[in-house]
């Protein structure tokens, strides 16, 4: 009886690690949403307004719109800290890959134009830079991922640096 029950065991550990690597391999995340289909990125489908990366919400200008501005600073210890201090947005970390609400979303974080962090807070830590000029620049956007704009330019804000 023993032996059953082991044998039972491993069948389950390995049977599901194989469940696992097959839905991986085919662009099933365990978020339960396969970005290998394309369906999941119809118009039709509910969920894609909710995992759109590509459509910018573009909104007017006016004493409502958001806007953005960062500064960069050295950590006394190591690496730097970077304020994020939106204007006119609010971080909704609950609501992140929800349906998008006026307002609020998160923010992503970019070293020399590669993503680096998504962000649902005003202040980041960054453990390394690339020595050099380096631009550290940070975006808004919705719930669903879009970028925000304004007057068709992107809520984003930039600094540029020599780090040694």
């Amino acid at each position: 009886m023993a032996r059953s029950l082991a044998l039972f065991a491993i069948g389950i550990v390995f049977g599901s690690g194989a469940g696992f690597v097959v839905a991986a391999a085919n662009g099933v995340t365990f978020d339960g949403h396969d970005h290998g289909d394309p369906a999941h990125h119809s118009p039709s489908h509910a969920e894609a307004a909710a995992h759109d990366h590509s459509t910018a919400i573009n909104l007017p200008a006016g004493a409502d719109a958001p806007g953005l501005e960062i500064v960069l600073t050295p950590d006394p210890m190591a690496g730097w800290n970077l304020h994020v201090m939106p204007q006119n947005f609010r971080f909704s970390p609950l609501n992140a890959s929800k349906t998008d609400v006026d307002g609020e979303g998160h923010a992503h974080v970019y070293v020399n134009g590669e993503k680096l962090a998504r962000l649902y807070g005003n202040w980041m830590h960054i453990d390394h830079l690339p020595q050099g000029e380096v631009e550290v620049s940070v975006s808004l956007n919705a719930n669903s991922h879009s970028p925000l704009m304004v007057d068709n330019i992107p809520v984003s804000a930039a600094v540029t640096l020599q780090v040694d």
